[in-house]
C-alpha cells in the first residue's frame, strides 16, 4: 500500500488529533490515556526519492540503465502517530517513521514529539494549539563508482554519470534533504 503525500496530510492528521483529543472523556484523562491518532506509509521525501528514479542513460555499449531500481523499496517509511492526554485540556503528541532504504538511497528513521493544548473561549467554541518537531527522517542519496576508461574509474552521482560534468562535480548534487522539522497547528472552531 501507498499513500501519496501532499499538503492536506498535514490537514488531516490535525483534524485527527483534534478528534482524539475532544472525543476522549475527563475520566480517561486523568488516567492518562494513549490514543492511536494516524498511521500512514509514505512522506514527501518518499516522494522526493520516488522522482529521483526517474530517467536514465545510455552506456557506450547502447544498453539503457534505469534509474527506476536504484530509487525503489519494498518498504515504505511507516509512520504511527499517539496521543497522550495528561490533561482534560492538555496532551503529549508523539510517533514514530521506521525510515525506508532503497540502493542508492536512504530515509533514516525519526522522532515525532510535540504538545497539543486547548481551551473554550465560550461554551460553543474551542480553540486548539498544536505544536510538534520531527528528530531524524534525513533523505541522503548515495553516489556510484563509475568507470571511464582511460580517465579511471571514480565516485558520481549515478543521475549524473553520463552528462558533461566532470565526475567529481556531480558529487555536490547528491540529495541530502530533512523534513519538515516544525509544525505549529492553531485551530478555532465554532458549533452552532
Amino acid at each position: 500500500m501507498r499513500e501519496k503525500s501532499d499538503n492536506r496530510g498535514g490537514s488531516r492528521t490535525a483534524a485527527l488529533l483534534l478528534c482524539a483529543f475532544l472525543c476522549a472523556s475527563p475520566a480517561a484523562a486523568q488516567e492518562m490515556t494513549t490514543s492511536l491518532v494516524d498511521i500512514h506509509q509514505g512522506s514527501p521525501l518518499s516522494d522526493r526519492a520516488r522522482d529521483l528514479g526517474n530517467g536514465g542513460y545510455e552506456l557506450q555499449d547502447g544498453r539503457w540503465v534505469s534509474f527506476n531500481r536504484w530509487y525503489h523499496a519494498n518498504w515504505l517509511d511507516l509512520h504511527v502517530d499517539l496521543l497522550t492526554q495528561l490533561t482534560e485540556s492538555s496532551g503529549i503528541l508523539w510517533g514514530i517513521g521506521t525510515g525506508e532504504q532503497g540502493e542508492k538511497y536512504r530515509i533514516a528513521p525519526s522522532l515525532k514529539l510535540g504538545f497539543l493544548t486547548q481551551t473554550h473561549p465560550s461554551p460553543s467554541s474551542t480553540l486548539s494549539l498544536s505544536v510538534t518537531s520531527i528528530i531524524g527522517g534525513n533523505l541522503t542519496e548515495r553516489p556510484c563508482v563509475a568507470d571511464y576508461g582511460n580517465l579511471g574509474t571514480y565516485s558520481v552521482n549515478c543521475r549524473l554519470a553520463a552528462g558533461e560534468t566532470a565526475p567529481e562535480e556531480t558529487l555536490k548534487y547528491l540529495v541530502n534533504a530533512t523534513p519538515e522539522r516544525l509544525h505549529l497547528w492553531l485551530n478555532y472552531r465554532v458549533t452552532f
